[in-house]
């Protein structure tokens, strides 16, 4: 076990590194988000329109969390890093353009180019992220995620200043776009080379050529990792429930004002921030499995209680334990896929996947099925789905075979 006073000064810019990117994409994506409504006027389109010019996001994120995975396996993290920094940077200033020159087309693309970047990154930096766990002896993927959620609270206020000031959108995004380029050039220079690229001889031996498909459905054939995918799916999707469909559910199931729901989900941002960056020393004390199924069944209480309740006020308090249960689910699990075993990159890569997949595609069915029994009773399934996460996380505890080298987090009380 190491002494954080033992860390040498690489691995600390390396932590230091991942933490600014983190911060820097989440406030790229909350500037996005809250510059949406003068993106759809300066394009004067109607909101079906909209939601295609949208879905460029969904089809770039897919594939760049699809494709994150192997590429890591093949060229190690920091190169895929790169390329998702340059596509985030390329995507905001396409956006950019498209709205300046008023192209709904140049929107869509930059939105696509964004949205692979963010996956690309996503993905690696969670494998990075597991890597510094391992070299520190510590938690650091709760305050990694914490970074990214206390970007989107900053770039959502920044997002709202600017917007009350009716300062151009283009350029609002094209100054974001060169904050996201210069972080992203100091974290590649401080990010090693090589983390979780794995030799053709060791794929091999795992089932299939470094980086392949047969390697990436490998790692499922152990049922403690499917467990551990149920629980970040269960975790991913309450996450990203309240990310698409929090205001919404304020506005059209509690009757409050479209100011309110926002409020609300601002309410809700930094629950999950404060979640992530204060969840280190319960990680340290009673371990991923106590931990994750006591966030499971707080995020459960906080739901039932915003789909229940009569009251708009105890539903708008009650989104503070939706954030603060959700906060910890993600990160923890994708730890805990990373733990002690052999091919840790490809199965934090298996479980970051599953994640991003649910948290991008999950919620969205919802509106299918809140069309028919509305929006708040369509938020049963969160709950029973965290319900369900609740039931199976001692799949969270690290494994009696594990190896020297990691540090079980239960046990990191030493490292403190």
């Amino acid at each position: 076990m190491k002494n954080p006073q033992l860390i040498d000064a690489t691995t600390r810019r390396w932590r230091a590194a991942l933490f600014l990117f983190m911060l820097a994409t989440g406030v790229s994506m909350a500037s996005w988000v809250a510059r949406t409504p003068a993106v759809r006027d300066a394009l004067d389109v109607t909101t079906g329109a909209m939601g295609l010019v949208l879905f460029g996001l969904s089809i770039g994120s897919m594939a760049g969390v699809l494709a994150s995975g192997g590429l890591v396996r093949r060229h190690g993290g920091r190169l895929v890093i790169t390329v998702g920094a340059a596509l985030l940077v390329a995507g905001l200033l396409v956006i950019a353009g498209g709205a300046a020159l008023e192209v709904s087309g140049g929107v869509f693309g930059g939105l696509a180019l964004f949205g692979a970047g963010m996956g690309l990154a996503e993905v690696a930096f969670n494998i990075e992220g597991a890597a510094v766990e391992r070299a520190v002896g510590r938690p650091v993927l709760p305050v990694l995620h914490g970074c990214f959620s206390l970007g989107t609270v900053v770039g959502a206020l920044l997002g709202m200043g600017l917007t009350a000031l009716r300062f151009p959108v283009g350029w609002h995004l094209a100054v974001i776009a060169l904050a996201v380029a210069a972080a992203g050039a100091w974290t590649v220079r401080a990010v090693p080379a090589g983390t979780g690229r794995e030799e053709p001889e060791a794929a091999d031996a795992e089932g299939g050529r470094s980086g392949g498909w047969r390697a990436q459905v490998a790692v499922w054939r152990d049922r403690r990792l499917v467990l551990i995918g149920l629980i970040v799916l269960a975790m991913a999707f309450a996450e990203g429930s309240a990310n698409d469909w929090l205001p919404l559910l304020m506005v059209d199931g509690h009757g409050t004002s479209a100011t309110a729901g926002s409020l609300t989900f601002m309410l809700f941002a930094v629950a999950m921030t404060t979640g992530r960056f204060t969840g280190g020393p319960l990680l340290v004390r009673y371990g991923p499995a106590a931990v994750v199924r006591a966030s499971a069944v707080i995020a459960a209480v906080g739901v039932a209680l915003v789909v229940f309740s009569s009251s708009a006020l105890l539903a708008g308090a009650a989104v503070v334990l939706w954030g603060l249960g959700a906060s910890l689910g993600f990160p923890v699990t994708i730890s805990a896929a990373g733990e002690g075993v052999r091919n840790a990159s490809a199965r934090v890569a298996a479980v970051s996947t599953a994640g991003y997949a649910a948290f991008l595609v999950g919620p969205p069915s919802l509106g299918f099925l809140a069309d028919h029994v509305g929006l708040r009773n369509a938020m049963v399934v969160v709950l029973v789905l965290l319900g369900g996460a609740a039931l199976i996380t001692g799949a969270l505890r690290t494994p009696p075979e594990s190896g020297a080298g990691a540090v079980p987090q239960r046990d990191r009380c030493a490292a403190e």
